[in-house]
């Protein structure tokens, strides 16, 4: 599982940061890619990473400003001319389906897949499927913007393949058996319960993704125990009234809720033109002053979601 960000910056497109958009690449695990925002020229940035947009499968939007939508028509359309014809699902604020089919209706546009529009008016879990579980909560923005909690399912433990071993158990089917719980009978007539064989389960991956807010309780809510918190840092310590006035967040404030929230590692996205090289590196060391494990990300970098040991 990995987080690789297609854009940064805020507002909007600027020379080293393009807006807002970034995916998580599940490849290993569902083969699928999920994006979360698709501003102006994401397929643009695409095309300089290795994301095959067909593998995009659900596009979570956190709300309707211009710079966290108005790619999604135009990748839309890409996908459909490269091959894409699986479903998409789109979820978001309400006003979704009547942007992408109005653009898509006035532009003439028809896509090879059709296109399933999930728009989020009750708070909680949206998805769920016994592998993967999305929930959401409205943030604090001028308009309708939803903050994204990913969870992973708790993935069974391994089989301790060094005990079999050492009991001299043969390889091969009986280990599949053993791995699945089940009571084996060996040859010799012992016998075997998985239950003591299979490891303790590996709990599942959390990701939070919190869009253009100002600070509200329901971002600890969607950001506890989070392995990988992604959160907006339009702007830096010192202009906090600032941060308030434009619905926005600052760094500090985003390191504070990383650590009040437990998490593991912190992502500050969506910066400022203003914040240019030393500025950019200036919003990371405040924020590490609070939560050491803090970094400003780039378009395209890739993170890796890591298990809890």
């Amino acid at each position: 599982m990995e987080l690789e960000f297609l854009g940064t910056g805020a507002g909007v497109p600027a020379r080293g940061r393009n807006v807002s958009s970034l995916v998580l690449k599940m490849l290993d695990e569902r083969n699928e890619i999920w994006m979360f925002d698709c501003g102006e020229g994401t397929q643009q940035q695409i095309l300089q990473t290795g994301i095959r947009p067909r593998k995009v499968t659900k596009i979570f939007i956190s709300h309707l400003h211009g710079d966290h939508i108005y790619g999604l028509p135009g990748f839309l359309s890409s996908r459909s001319n490269q091959g894409g014809t699986a479903a998409v699902d789109l979820y978001g604020p309400v006003g979704l389906k009547q942007y992408v089919q109005t653009s898509l209706k006035t532009t003439g546009t028809r896509l090879a897949y059709p296109l399933n529009f999930h728009e989020v008016t009750t708070t909680g879990v949206i998805f769920a499927d016994g592998q993967t579980t999305v929930s959401t909560l409205p943030l604090d923005h001028r308009i309708t913007c939803l903050g994204y909690r990913v969870v992973e399912a708790d993935l069974p433990g391994e089989l301790l393949v060094e005990k079999l071993r050492d009991l001299q158990v043969p390889s091969g089917p009986i280990y599949g058996k053993l791995k699945a719980g089940q009571e084996v009978t060996l040859a010799d007539g012992r016998v075997l319960a998985g239950k003591d064989f299979v490891g303790p389960a590996k709990r599942g991956r959390i990701v939070t993704v919190i869009s253009d807010t100002r600070q509200t309780p329901n971002i600890l809510k969607l950001a506890a125990d989070a392995d990988v918190l992604v959160h907006e840092s339009t702007f830096g310590q010192a202009e906090g009234r600032l941060a308030h006035q434009y619905f926005h967040s600052t760094s500090t404030q985003a390191a504070k809720v990383a650590q009040k929230a437990h998490c593991r590692q912190l992502l500050l996205t969506h910066i400022s033109a203003r914040y240019l090289g030393r500025g950019a590196h200036q919003l990371q060391t405040e924020a590490q002053h609070i939560f050491k494990q803090t970094r400003v990300v780039n378009d395209f970098d890739i993170v890796a979601v890591p298990f809890a040991n």
